[in-house]
Formats: C-alpha cells, sequence, structure tokens
C-alpha cells in the first residue's frame, strides 16, 4: 500500500479477526478465519488484521493461511514491542503479496506504571528499537501507541516522530478504553499532525473501542482531523463493548460526502453477507436495531413512516437496502430447478464451490426443496454456510429420532459417525434437547460445558431452517458450533456436534479416537 495522504482516501484496516476474535467466546478455527478473510478481501478492505503470531500456534498459522490466500489486500500481523514478536509475526507474514508488521506499545502513565513497570525512557527506547527491527522486514510498519488517548502529549509526540524516524509508515493512536469523545479526539490528531516535524511522511490511523458508544463517532472526527486510516470490526465485534463497526464507517462515508467528503474502497454490497457470516462464525447475534446490518434497519412499522415509504422511500430511508446487499428474498428456486440453474443461483449470490462440494450442497438443497413449500435465497445461504462449515468435520450426525411431549420422559436415538464408524446411544433428558446432547456426550466422553444455546429462523414461516449456535468451554478453551435444518433438533446436534469438532482443533488436532467413543 502506498503512502497516499491524499484528501478523499480512507483507508479501512478490518481487524475482526484479531480484535474481534478477543471477544469472549468469540473464538474462530481457521477455516472460519479463511471464510471471512475471503470476503472481506473480494469486499474491498484495504488492510486485514489477521492475528497475533506469537500470542499462539493457532494465531500464527491463521495469519500464515491468510497470508497466502489473500489476493488484493494488506495482511497485517500485531506485534509487542519485542524481537521474538516482530520476527514472529515477519515469519507468518512471508507468503504474503503485501504484508505489515503492527507493533506497539503502551504510552499513557497508568499503562507505563502498572502494566510495562517501564520508565518512560524505556519505552521511548523500545519504540525505536521495535519499529527499526520491523522496517528490516518490511517497508510497510504501523506503530501503536496503546492506551494514546490518556497520554501525556509531550511524551506521545517525542514517541510518534522517533516512530516515523526509526520507519513507521502509519502511526495509530488507539483509544483503547473507549474513554474518549469526538471533539476531544478531533483536538487530538490536530495536535499531532502541527506538532510533530515529520507528520507527513505518514498516514495516521484511529482504533477506536465503544465502551461509550462513540467509536464511530470519535473515528470520524479523526478523520476530519487528517487520519487516513479507520482500524474497525464487522459488527463492531471486540472486546468488552467492542470497536468501531465497519459497516457504520463506511456506510456515514457514502452517505454523508457533503460533511464527509473522503471515500473508501469498500464495496458496499457486500456488507450484509459479511455481517450475516461473521454473526454465524461467532454465533454473537446482530441486535435487531443495530445500524445498517440489524434485522429492523430497513423495516417501517409505524403508519405515517409507511404512508411516507409508499409515496417516496427517501422520507424515511437514507440509503438503500440494495446498497448493503439486503435483497427481498426471491422464491426462484424450488425442487425441479436442475443443476445449472443451481450453480448459477449460486454464482449469483457469490460462492465458488468445487464439484464435489457442489454435488454435495445441490444434494442437499433437493432434500430441503422436498421439505420446504419456498426456497429462499436465504435458505441457500444457510445450507452452503453450514455445509462448508462442516466439510472437514471427523464426527458427523448420521440420524435422530426424538420422542418428546407431556407423558416424558423424552427420548433421543442417535447416530454419529465417528472415524467412519456408525456409533448409536439412547438416552433421556430433561426435554428433548437435553435427551439429544446426553446422546452426543454417551458416543462422544468429553467434559465441556454449555455456555450457550441460541436458536434462530432463517425465514418466517413454521417450515423454516432453524439454525442453532451451540457454545462450549473445556480447561479454558471456548468454541462455538452451528448448525441448520428444517428440524430443530437435528440442528441443535449438528451445532453441538460441530463445537465438539472445534474442540478437537483446540486440543492441538487431537484426533477423535482419544475422545473416547463406546
Amino acid at each position: 500500500m502506498t503512502n497516499d495522504n491524499s484528501k478523499d482516501r480512507v483507508y479501512i484496516f478490518d481487524t475482526t479477526l484479531r480484535d474481534g476474535e478477543q471477544s469472549p467466546g468469540a473464538s474462530m478455527t481457521l477455516g472460519e478465519k479463511l471464510q471471512i478473510a475471503e470476503v472481506l478481501d473480494e469486499m474491498g478492505v484495504d488492510i486485514i488484521e489477521a492475528g497475533f503470531p506469537i500470542a499462539s500456534n493457532g494465531d500464527f498459522e491463521a495469519v500464515t493461511e491468510v497470508s497466502k490466500m489473500v489476493k488484493n489486500a494488506v495482511v497485517c500481523g500485531l506485534a509487542r514491542a519485542g524481537d521474538k514478536d516482530i520476527d514472529r509475526a515477519a515469519d507468518a507474514l512471508k507468503h504474503a503479496k503485501q504484508s505489515r508488521i503492527h507493533t506497539f506499545i503502551s504510552t499513557s502513565p497508568l499503562h507505563m506504571k502498572f502494566k510495562l513497570q517501564m520508565e518512560p525512557e524505556e519505552v521511548y527506547e523500545a519504540v525505536i528499537s521495535s519499529v527499526t527491527r520491523a522496517r528490516g522486514y518490511t517497508d510497510n510498519v504501523e506503530w501503536s501507541c496503546e492506551d494514546g488517548t490518556r497520554t501525556e502529549h509531550d511524551f506521545m509526540c517525542r514517541c510518534v516522530e522517533a516512530a516515523i524516524k526509526a520507519g513507521a509508515t502509519t502511526i495509530n493512536v488507539p483509544d483503547t478504553v473507549g474513554y474518549t469523545v469526538p471533539e476531544e479526539h478531533f483536538e487530538l490528531f490536530t495536535m499531532l499532525r502541527q506538532r510533530v516535524p515529520n507528520s507527513d511522511k505518514a498516514i495516521f490511523s484511529a482504533h477506536c473501542h465503544n465502551d461509550l458508544g462513540m467509536a464511530v463517532a470519535n473515528s470520524l472526527a479523526a478523520v476530519r482531523a487528517g487520519a487516513r486510516q479507520i482500524e474497525c470490526t464487522i459488527n463492531g465485534m471486540g472486546e468488552r463493548a467492542g470497536n468501531a463497526a465497519l459497516e457504520e464507517i463506511v456506510m456515514a462515508l457514502r452517505t454523508r460526502g457533503d460533511v464527509l467528503p473522503y471515500d473508501s474502497s469498500v464495496n458496499t454490497e457486500v456488507i450484509t453477507r459479511v455481517s450475516k457470516l461473521v454473526s454465524n462464525v461467532t454465533a454473537f447475534p446482530v441486535q435487531y436495531n443495530k445500524a445498517i446490518v440489524g434485522k429492523n434497519a430497513f423495516a417501517h412499522e409505524s403508519g405515517i413512516h409507511q404512508d411516507g415509504m409508499l409515496k417516496n422511500a427517501e422520507t424515511y430511508e437514507i440509503m438503500t437496502p440494495e446498497s448493503v446487499g439486503l435483497k427481498e428474498s426471491s422464491l426462484v428456486m424450488g425442487k425441479h430447478s436442475g443443476r445449472h440453474a443451481f450453480r448459477t443461483k449460486l454464482e449469483e449470490m457469490g460462492y465458488e464451490l468445487g464439484d464435489n462440494q457442489f454435488q454435495d450442497v445441490f444434494a442437499r438443497f433437493k432434500d430441503l426443496a422436498d421439505k420446504k413449500k419456498h426456497v429462499y435465497d436465504e435458505d441457500i445461504e444457510a445450507l452452503v454456510d453450514d455445509q462448508i462449515a462442516h466439510a472437514d468435520d471427523n464426527i458427523k450426525v448420521v440420524a435422530l429420532t426424538v420422542i418428546a411431549g407431556t407423558g416424558g420422559p423424552q427420548k433421543a436415538t442417535l447416530t454419529l459417525e465417528v472415524d467412519d464408524r456408525h456409533i448409536t446411544k439412547e438416552c433421556t433428558g430433561d426435554g428433548p434437547v437435553d435427551a439429544t446432547f446426553n446422546a452426543i456426550k454417551a458416543i462422544v466422553d468429553h467434559s465441556a460445558s454449555l455456555q450457550l444455546f441460541q436458536v434462530s429462523a432463517v425465514t418466517e414461516g413454521t417450515d423454516a431452517q432453524a439454525e442453532v449456535s451451540v457454545r462450549l468451554e473445556e480447561d479454558g478453551k471456548t468454541v462455538t458450533g452451528r448448525g441448520a435444518d428444517t428440524d430443530t433438533l437435528v440442528s441443535s446436534a449438528k451445532a453441538y456436534v460441530s463445537a465438539l469438532n472445534k474442540l478437537m482443533v483446540k486440543r492441538q488436532k487431537t484426533k477423535p479416537e482419544a475422545l473416547a467413543a463406546s
């Protein structure tokens, strides 16, 4: 990426895979990270922060594989101000067409004293040494002053000047704890650009957390003050109250060009798809009234609003649903649709599947079309995403029969495929879901506890597919699985088994037989 400080260009730095994953319970598998990275690259995000390579082998592998796969975006790896961190990040990024090392250190008095236990001069020297080492691997280096909005201005200016002099091409000022307000943030960036002698040699960046609900407003205030990069996440994912939401930032720039005369390279029509993908992968539902991507974002119930909409949509809509990729459900597919029509439909929806994967998905589509009166685009999305998510599972649901009702006891007879062996168990429980999960435990012995069980309908109607998310926790490891089926109990079993498969990956890719199967 070139150092372009032009007036109207704002770089979008997506950190869903790194900062977003730090949300409690939001950990993702490698396959899920690659899915998200592929869509982010397709939608035109400038920089993808793929992980923190030294944090774990999983993060290192994720950055490595994202680096190999991404075609257009810069792939970024995070590193603390230490040689081992920076070397590890460089190693993970070596396959990237365009790479960036993002190194950081705290600069606020509070963090330096209690977190780092370092004197300011030690921190200053660490800034220079870390940026210099990173610059030895790539000419695209970003430096961040953690807790920047609570850092003393004189010290921040010294550090920023030193970082640029050492070779940093991007200077990021994180509002790490979501403390600042727009006016204050505007003044901070204005001050830095005016006081730092070599400020014109780097792009300034804003990384805002949403603890006071002002992350997007603060990010846009920084842009008005001269920042030309915004760090954000899909759906505002992130620690505590989350990060600035990418979709809100991009659509604010697009919609309010009169007061925000800036542009991004993001194809906004992909926003709804990537929002749903991230929500499904993490099992973090998007609130109904969430701006841009919420279920009600383009819904109108008030009679006055509906009347205005019928006369002219602009009376109550400042952007169109189509501009964020939201389309009305279409009924173009059914049980008589052939392979060619179905493949064309998938391509229109942005899916490119290999022959074997396509045949599996087509077979599931025909089964679904036999069960459902109408097959909507959302049904196809859920079906394809479910197939992709479970393609490499070592444990699979084969059959499930449940006896439920007021008479009790509720009973589930379940067959799982475990390492090409079919194992069947019958269990009772406090309700059909509990009976089903007990049957899974009887086949695959484990000590994980259920942290989340969440059911949502893909479309309207009693024949709608159910999407189920299950979160399990074992020995501090948290995994989320999901499943989709017209039968809610089958979907529940798939989601639980999906989580178990991910748990095995977390267990350093232990084979299924290590989970006692009886």
